[in-house]
């Protein structure tokens, strides 16, 4: 079976925060493939990774990245597979990643990136949105993630 996500990230110390994405979607069935690769650093890997990615099985991309955060924007312009932007945190962040949510979220018209939260919630989200948008097509998938809205429901009326 191949992977149906694709879980990128900008650098090696971005793992454990997008980590998160895959345990996610592990925990659904989903299988990932992760890589780290730069918009800026890597562009040509990038460019070569994404255009197999399609023909592979991938049907979904999540990215993450701190700082100018051009990944999602990157990726996104280079396929039409959905891509999801994480904001990460990064060491000269502005204002707790702020300056990632908006590198992220602000693209141009024609070149859309779904972003969800800034970091760990971030990054789980990117899992949940990316198993939701498969399970558009996969009815036991679909079981699997309402299973789980289920049980975080019922954590919370346990109290």
């Amino acid at each position: 079976m191949s992977p149906r996500v694709a879980i990128v990230m900008g650098s090696a110390s971005d793992q454990a925060t997008m980590g998160l994405a895959a345990e996610t979607l592990g925990a659904l069935g989903v299988e990932v493939e992760i890589r780290v690769l730069s918009a800026h650093r890597t562009p040509e890997a990038l460019r070569e990774w994404v255009d197999t990615l399609e023909t592979r099985g991938v049907r979904v991309i999540i990215c993450g990245a701190g700082g100018a955060a051009h990944l999602a924007g990157a990726v996104a312009s280079l396929t039409t597979l959905p891509v999801i932007g994480v904001p990460l945190v990064s060491p000269n962040a502005i204002a707790g990643g702020l300056d990632a949510l908006l590198s992220t979220v602000q693209m141009p018209r024609g070149v859309p990136v779904a972003t969800v939260a800034v970091g760990d919630a971030g990054a789980a989200n990117a899992g949940i949105l990316a198993a939701e948008i498969l399970a558009t097509g996969d009815e036991l998938l679909a079981g699997r993630v309402r299973t789980m809205r289920e049980g975080m429901a019922a954590k919370v009326l346990a109290g």
